[in-house]
């Protein structure tokens, strides 16, 4: 399977100004393979972008790799600053 966590990581840590508080925690449902990324509070408006748009643009290449089965990748991007485990 496609490693999506080094997959997000490369596309976002050149855009924030913490990429040492990136964190991308994988969690799979039923029908997903969900991506959580928690961003620096200070880095949040360099991932979305305006009106959505380098958000938009992250997940749609995350979303075209392709994956085996009927389970489909989902982003998720939180603002709010992950417990970083020590």
């Amino acid at each position: 399977m496609t490693d999506f966590k080094a997959l997000i990581l490369a596309i976002v840590s050149p855009l924030v100004e913490h990429p040492e508080d990136l964190v991308v925690t994988p969690v799979e449902t039923d029908r997903f393979y969900e991506y959580r990324l928690a961003v620096h509070p200070d880095d949040v408006g360099r991932v979305i972008g305006k009106q959505g748009r380098v958000a938009q643009a992250i997940r749609t290449i995350v979303y075209s790799v392709r994956v085996q089965g009927n389970k489909r990748v989902r982003l998720i991007i939180d603002d709010r600053p992950a417990k970083k485990l020590e």
